[in-house]
This record gives structure tokens, C-alpha cells and sequence, in this order.
């Protein structure tokens, strides 16, 4: 699967590119039909302690699946995002096999 990081006006922290790959990686190893995942790292001025922005569009056959977190660490942020677009790929999954 092809991964794109991108660090919205902030610098590019490598940790969390690292952290982000694998975390990826067990996804598509769960869900081999993933092409390409798109990872947005943002920082947005929260009034809350939130403002940690990840937001993931993964391509695969058929539409896009979207999710986004802000939290109050990116790690956070990146982790529910995943397992929200789990729950989405899962939910596709099952929804497919009923129809074959």
C-alpha cells in the first residue's frame, strides 16, 4: 500500500511517520485490497487541550473510506483514526460477504 504523510504547516516529525507506517501496515495486512492511504497531521488552535489533528482517506476498489480525531497528542489522534476506519473496513467487509 502506498502511504502518503503530509504535516500541515508544522514541522515533520519522524517518530510519528514511523508510528503512522506501522500502524498502517497492520491495517492493510488485515485488509490487503488497500491501495493508498492519505495522512494529514494538522495543528489547529484548540480552546480545549485537544487540537492533535489526524485525518486518514484510504482508496481501495470501490469509495473512499474518511476519518479524522483531534485529541491531545498525535499518537491519540492517529490510533482512533485508525481504528474508526477499521470499524468502517469492517462494516464494508461484512456487507460485501452478504452479497456473494
Amino acid at each position: 500500500m502506498e502511504v502518503h504523510i503530509q504535516f500541515v504547516k508544522m514541522p515533520v516529525s519522524e517518530s510519528l511517520q514511523d508510528f503512522i507506517q506501522q500502524k498502517l501496515n497492520k491495517l492493510h495486512k488485515k485488509y490487503d485490497s488497500l491501495i493508498k492511504a492519505q495522512v494529514f497531521i494538522k495543528y489547529e488552535n484548540d480552546p480545549t487541550p485537544k487540537g492533535k489533528i489526524c485525518e486518514i482517506v484510504l482508496s481501495q476498489s470501490g469509495p473512499q473510506i474518511f476519518a479524522s480525531s483531534n485529541e491531545d497528542n498525535y499518537q491519540l489522534a492517529v490510533k482512533n483514526t485508525i481504528s474508526d476506519l477499521e470499524r468502517q473496513l469492517s462494516k464494508r467487509k461484512q456487507i460485501l460477504m452478504s452479497h456473494h
